[in-house]
């Protein structure tokens, strides 16, 4: 994927230099830098939709981290990390959402139609860098990703409240971000999560 440049008068951009690039092999050692030892957030390392409930549990933290490095080490290429002059500082988890066995189990998140969708279904933001503006960026970042292997649509599952959301419950993004990285709303089955969809252009 072609190195994707942003500047702006607001920050995180101010600081620096922002570029997206998709995780392969050799930026594993950048997404360790940015998840730390807790894995993102109690050792999910990226896993939790990707498994049942009992099978993430079971393999949290470690075992969790050396699952998700096989997807990475396949070639798969799951996501978009975002540096900062250089330095990690944010993650989109984007691929098909047939690789996520939780949102076939849900029916909240059931499929909207038989269009075959990506899924975006984490953003981790370095704390530092949070609230400035990053996500949206990084969500535009995903969808070029996913428009580069052939995705026509990318869902999202972002958290829709009234009120501030913990960032510890908000992994899945807030709807304000989709919203400026071009996302519509195409369905809500909970006051909580509405299901946002981007169309791309091939």
């Amino acid at each position: 994927m072609p190195r994707f440049e942003h500047r702006s008068k607001r920050p995180p951009a101010s600081a620096g230099q922002l570029s997206f690039h998709p995780l392969t092999p050799d930026r594993w050692p950048d997404l360790e830098v940015l998840f730390g030892p807790r894995g993102a957030c109690g050792g999910c390392w990226c896993m939790t939709w990707r498994l049942t409930r009992s099978a993430f549990e079971h393999k949290k933290g470690d075992g969790n981290k050396r699952a998700f490095r096989r997807i990475v080490n396949s070639g798969a290429e799951p996501g978009v990390l975002a540096y900062l002059d250089g330095q990690p500082v944010g993650w989109c988890s984007v691929a098909p959402r047939s690789e996520f066995s939780f949102l076939e189990r849900t029916r909240v998140l059931a499929p909207v139609d038989a269009q075959p969708v990506w899924s975006v279904t984490c953003l981790f933001i370095a704390k530092k860098w949070r609230r400035c503006g990053l996500s949206a960026l990084l969500l535009r970042a995903a969808c070029e990703h996913a428009r580069r292997q052939g995705a026509k649509i990318v869902e999202g599952y972002p958290v829709a409240l009234a009120k501030e959301t913990p960032a510890a419950f908000a992994w899945t993004g807030v709807a304000p971000a989709f919203q400026k990285a071009g996302f519509k709303e195409v369905v809500r089955r909970s006051a909580s999560r509405p299901i946002m969809r981007a169309l791309l252009a091939l």
